[in-house]
C-alpha cells in the first residue's frame, strides 16, 4: 500500500475546512476519558463495517495500520475486526475490544444508532472512541469523514451536467444507500438539494445494506414501473450499487444513460473508462485514514486534539465533537490520470487490463 499512501497523506493536516455543526466548545475531550497518559506501546482497536466494498480491506485497514506504526515508532498495535455488515456482530466486537483493554477505538459503524450502547461501554471503560467515516451515536470523542452532503451535491451536479437538455425529457431513478447509514441520508440530502426541481424523480429507493444485488432488484422494479424509454439517468450513491444497476439496465436493453457512483472502486473506474458509468466520487482514503490514526493515537496517549481537529460537528447524541472533514473530487474519464493514478491509488496497468485497453487508449490512458 506504499504507493496508495504517498501522495495525499502528507497533506492531511493542510486542509482548510469550513466549520460546521455547533460552535460550542466542549473542553479537552482527550482528558475526559480518565485514561492515564501512555507512551508509544499502545493498542488501537479498528472496527470496520463490511468487506464487500473494496475500499475497507484494500485501503482503510492497511493505511490505518501503517500510520499507527509510523506515529508510535513501530511500537503501536492495531487490533482489527470486520463486522461483515452485521450490527450485532460489531457490538460484540466492541465488547471484545473493551475486554482486551485497547487504548483507543476507531469505529466505522454498521448501524450508527445500534452502536451507541457499545460506544458508551467503551467510554465507561476509559477507552476513547473515534467515529470513522460514519458518525456513530453515543459519547464519541472524535470524528473524521468526508463532507457527505457535498458528496451528494457533487453526484447530483455531475448527473445534471451529463443529462444536459434531456433533464426535462424523462425521469431519473434514485438509488440511495442503506437507511441504517447516516452518511446515506446526507448523500441523499445533498443530491436532492441539486436535483429537485430540475429533473423528475420517477422512483427512489433506500437500498438495504448497500448491496449491489438489492440495487439490481430495485432497478429492475423501476424499469418495470416506469418503462425503459422513460428513464434518462440514474443517481447511484456508490460504485457497488452502480454495478448492479448497470447490469439491470443492460438486461433491459437500456444503454447510454448516465449513472453516478462513489468510492472510485477499480471496477467503477473501469466502467467510467468504457462509458457504462458516468462518474464516481473520489475520496482520498489515505488522508481520512491518516487523520483517524492521528486522532486515535493522540487520544490513547492522553493528548489534546487541538492541533488535529479544527472543527466541531454534532451527532444526535453528542455535541461539538472534534472533527476533520476531508474534501472530495468528481471523477470522470477526463480526470482519471490527475486523481487516482496521480495519487497512486491505481496504476494504468491495473485499470487498463485486456478488455479495457482499447477504451483506455481512446481517452489517453497509456
Amino acid at each position: 500500500m506504499r504507493r496508495a499512501a504517498v501522495a495525499i497523506a502528507a497533506g492531511a493536516m493542510a486542509v482548510s475546512l469550513a466549520a460546521c455543526g455547533s460552535a460550542k466548545e466542549s473542553g479537552d475531550n482527550a482528558d475526559s476519558t480518565g485514561s492515564a497518559k501512555k507512551g508509544d506501546d499502545i493498542k488501537v482497536g479498528l472496527l470496520l463495517p463490511e468487506n464487500a466494498t473494496a475500499r475497507y480491506e484494500k485501503f482503510d485497514r492497511p493505511l490505518i495500520e501503517k500510520k499507527v506504526k509510523e506515529l508510535t515508532g513501530g511500537k503501536g498495535e492495531v487490533v482489527y475486526a470486520n463486522a461483515k455488515q452485521d450490527a450485532s456482530t460489531q457490538n460484540q466486537q466492541v465488547d471484545t475490544m473493551v475486554t482486551n483493554k485497547v487504548d483507543a477505538l476507531i469505529v466505522d459503524a454498521v448501524d450508527s444508532k445500534a452502536i451507541a450502547g457499545s460506544v458508551k461501554k467503551a467510554k465507561d471503560a476509559g477507552i476513547p472512541v473515534v467515529a470513522y467515516d460514519r458518525l456513530a451515536e453515543g459519547p464519541i470523542d472524535a470524528y473524521t469523514s468526508f463532507d457527505n452532503v457535498t458528496v451528494g451535491k457533487t453526484q447530483g451536479e455531475a448527473l445534471l451536467k451529463a443529462l444536459g437538455g434531456k433533464a426535462k425529457d424523462g425521469q431519473i431513478v434514485m438509488m440511495n444507500g442503506s437507511s441504517t447509514d447516516p452518511n446515506a441520508a446526507q448523500f441523499k440530502q445533498g443530491a436532492h438539494s441539486v436535483l429537485d426541481g430540475k429533473v423528475k424523480v420517477g422512483r427512489e429507493y433506500d437500498t438495504k445494506e448497500w448491496k449491489p444485488e438489492n440495487a439490481n432488484a430495485n432497478m429492475e422494479g423501476a424499469i418495470s414501473a416506469l418503462g425503459k424509454d422513460k428513464i434518462v439517468g440514474v443517481y447511484s450513491a456508490n460504485d457497488g450499487m452502480a454495478g448492479g444497476i448497470i447490469t439491470a439496465l443492460k438486461a433491459a436493453g437500456i444503454a447510454d444513460i448516465p449513472v453516478t457512483g462513489q468510492d472510485a472502486e477499480l471496477s467503477g473506474v473501469q466502467r467510467i473508462v468504457t462509458g457504462e458509468q458516468y462518474m464516481s466520487v473520489y475520496k482520498p482514503y489515505p488522508q481520512e485514514a491518516d487523520v483517524a490514526a492521528e486522532m486515535a493515537v493522540a487520544l490513547a496517549q492522553g493528548k489534546s486534539l487541538d492541533s488535529i481537529a479544527k472543527d466541531k460537528v454534532d451527532s444526535p447524541t453528542t455535541k461539538a465533537i472534534p472533527s476533520v472533514l476531508v474534501p472530495v473530487v468528481s471523477l470522470t474519464k477526463d480526470n482519471i490520470k490527475d486523481t487516482v493514478i496521480k495519487d497512486g491509488i491505481y496504476t494504468v496497468n491495473e485499470i487498463c487490463t485486456g478488455k479495457y485497453k482499447a477504451a483506455c487508449d481512446k481517452i489517453g490512458l497509456e
